[in-house]
């Protein structure tokens, strides 16, 4: 029973994953209550596949419809504005899409590719993963920066927050994939510089298209750079500020990679890593979060972190002791902040003398 509930998760995220990508969702929210010759209307599809759609998703609760009682091509379908908020808000604290499109989009398309990697005892390069990967992952997290990560940097780092507001101040946002991290930074601290780094080149060009997006009334253009880099080549030291968020567990050489944010750092200064928030020790009787951590780590993160040689190979459920001996080996002392989050953790790294 449990093995089919799972199963009918899966198939049902396959048909959200329909709706996001055929654009019936945003038709719906278009159109209002509307048949299904309608929608079909709007998207250039057909129309017996799009009712046959509807009708899944109204039994799956996504929809509603008027009349279930009606001909099928009378009946008219609705999608809820909080579900409306849901899939098709990207600015909303509640948008849970890109949960439909990372998985299925990013990791379901290379399960072939995947299981060469187990079998030959290799990991898989991000780059693999592709676009949906890359979406999905920065959607997820694009809450987390806009509506969280200032409270937090404000009630947990008072110290580097009050640093950050005076001018010339800097930060470096290693591995910042999309650039969502970066440019939430910069809109946090209108006085600092702000330094996107990641070694993949899709994912910059993804987070200068993000940066070319936004108002330009926010002058961010003129704080915010972005390059193609390892953190070990960023330049010279002096950032009041160093972040890794989400990514320190799908590194290869995590100690290297905090070296190197040791060295990028001001005097007095703080590395900031964002990770799961996963527990103390292993349990046969892990919470759901950490259920989800475990599924992600194998498809994804676990693999990426293999894709190097030598690795680490951390996966995603990287534990708190796990970050205290790669800080240590690296010169940093940990303190573990508790945000309350159901998936994250922050840890707040400095230097030993």
């Amino acid at each position: 029973m449990r093995l089919f509930g799972a199963g009918l998760a899966s198939a049902e995220l396959m048909t959200c994953y329909l709706g996001l990508e055929l654009g019936l969702y945003e038709a719906l929210r278009r159109t209002g209550p509307a048949t299904a010759a309608q929608v079909a209307r709007e998207r250039d599809l057909d129309a017996r596949m799009v009712r046959e759609w509807l009708e899944q998703q109204t039994c799956a609760g996504v929809l509603t419809v008027d009349a279930p009682e009606a001909l099928p091509e009378n009946r008219r379908f609705t999608l809820p504005p909080a579900h409306a908020e849901a899939l098709l808000d990207a600015g909303s604290p509640n948008w849970i899409a890109p949960l439909v499109v990372m998985p299925i989009g990013g990791m379901a398309a290379v399960l072939p590719q995947l299981m060469d990697a187990y079998r030959g005892r290799r990991g898989l390069p991000y780059a693999a993963y592709g676009e949906a990967l890359r979406g999905g992952q920065a959607g997820l997290n694009r809450g987390v920066f806009e509506h969280h990560l200032p409270g937090w940097i404000s009630r947990h780092l008072p110290d580097i927050n009050a640093r950050l507001r005076v001018p010339g101040s800097s930060i470096a946002d290693v591995a910042c994939g999309s650039g969502l991290s970066t440019l939430a930074l910069a809109r946090m601290f209108p006085d600092a510089e702000v330094h996107g780094l990641d070694l993949d080149d899709a994912s910059i060009r993804d987070a200068e298209a993000n940066l070319a997006a936004a108002d330009p009334a926010e002058g961010l253009s003129e704080r915010v750079r972005f390059r193609a880099a390892d953190a070990g080549d960023a330049g010279s030291a002096g950032h009041t500020l160093v972040c890794v968020f989400d990514a320190l567990h799908d590194m290869s050489a995590p100690v290297d990679v905090l070296r190197a944010c040791r060295r990028l750092m001001a005097p007095g200064g703080a590395v900031l890593l964002m990770e799961p928030s996963v527990g103390e020790r292993f349990t046969p009787a892990a919470p759901d979060s950490e259920r989800f951590h475990y599924a992600v780590s194998v498809l994804h993160c676990l693999p990426v972190g293999m894709s190097r040689t030598p690795s680490a190979a951390t996966g995603t459920v990287m534990r708190p002791d796990t970050v205290r001996r790669y800080a240590a080996e690296a010169g940093l002392d940990t303190r573990v902040i508790d945000v309350g989050h159901p998936f994250h953790r922050l840890y707040r790294l400095t230097a030993r003398p």
